[in-house]
């Protein structure tokens, strides 16, 4: 079933990674609020260290913000938030910042809009978001105005880097990535992912030069329906060699929304037909099939991508 897109791509300053200020958001966090439950990346809460990596528990009904500034490197953690109605948000919000080797553990299940990893580089820097795990995603609750996955704050003016990570069942867009294209104009490289049973988007992108790369996207459960790669203006953006196996249930590229146009160069790809023929342009949009393109997908797991928990945070 399509789903209804929000109307604009708000460029309202970010708020701790929260996808509260875009419109059709309803959630108000004050400051106050948030610098109760923000603790830095040097020092994340109580933890232990096992394994190679520090296990940071949030409690039962807690809702955690950590914070990484420019420069730092936030790594080795396994975040979990198995206990009930326990939620994080890793807010990245500098330049030049990386976030490597992450596990949040545990089906978030909140009723309010949010996102687990809020990024973006505001200092025309590049940052890195690589080896993730948030397979185990968040309940349906909520719809389209619940969790994302990893969100970019429209001012993202610098570049991101996000390799080997695995986002599955998230109810409001797996990497949502595609507000800074008509504001701040930072670019995205989304580079052996793997994307599963997300709704509204797997993939979204915008900005010019932005890409998605050697990257899988699966939809195989009911409930979870979103597009393959879904690209915004202004573009043009690339789509090479990918894995975007929808099983009829939607889009494998859909190209343009909210009035704008944008080009889409898909290169080395294989993509399902089963839903209006796999590809949608609307609002003056273009999807260019150039090279070795084909519609007989099989979505793998990349290789390097992490399969659990404990590989992501020890960085297997």
């Amino acid at each position: 079933m399509a789903q209804n897109p929000r109307t604009t791509e708000n460029n309202s300053p970010p708020t701790d990674g929260r996808n509260s200020l875009l419109t059709r958001r309803s959630y108000v966090r004050s400051i106050a609020a948030a610098a109760a439950v923000t603790t830095g990346a040097a020092a994340a809460g109580s933890a232990a260290a096992a394994d190679d990596y520090e296990t940071i528990t949030v409690s039962a009904g807690e809702d955690r913000t950590i914070r990484v500034e420019s420069g730092e490197t936030f790594e080795n953690k396994l975040i979990d938030c198995t206990a009930s109605n326990a939620r994080v948000t890793v807010a990245a919000h500098g330049t030049d910042w990386t976030i490597r080797n992450v596990a949040v553990t545990g089906e978030l299940d909140v009723g309010k809009p949010g996102a687990v990893f809020g990024v973006s580089d505001t200092g025309n820097g590049s940052s890195t978001l690589e080896n993730v795990y948030l397979a185990d995603g968040s309940t349906n609750a909520g719809h389209a105005t619940a969790e994302t996955g990893i969100w970019v704050s429209p001012e993202h003016n610098g570049h991101i880097d996000f390799k080997r990570i695995n986002i599955q069942k998230f109810p409001d867009n797996g990497i949502y990535a595609s507000a800074p294209g008509g504001n701040g104009g930072g670019t995205v490289h989304i580079d052996h992912c793997f994307a599963a049973n997300c709704r509204v988007a797997h993939y979204r992108i915008g900005s010019t030069g932005s890409k998605v790369t050697n990257s899988s996207v699966l939809l195989d459960e009911e409930g979870y329906d979103g597009r393959g790669v879904w690209v915004w203006a202004p573009g043009p953006c690339e789509v090479d060699n990918c894995q975007l196996e929808m099983n009829g249930q939607h889009y494998a590229i859909r190209a343009g929304a909210n009035g704008g146009g944008a080009k889409t160069i898909v290169s080395e790809t294989d993509y399902d037909t089963g839903f209006e023929s796999g590809i949608n342009e609307s609002d003056g949009s273009t999807v260019e099939l150039a090279s070795d393109v084909d519609t007989d997908p099989e979505a793998v797991i990349p290789d390097g991508v992490p399969t659990s928990p404990e590989a992501a945070a020890r960085g297997e």
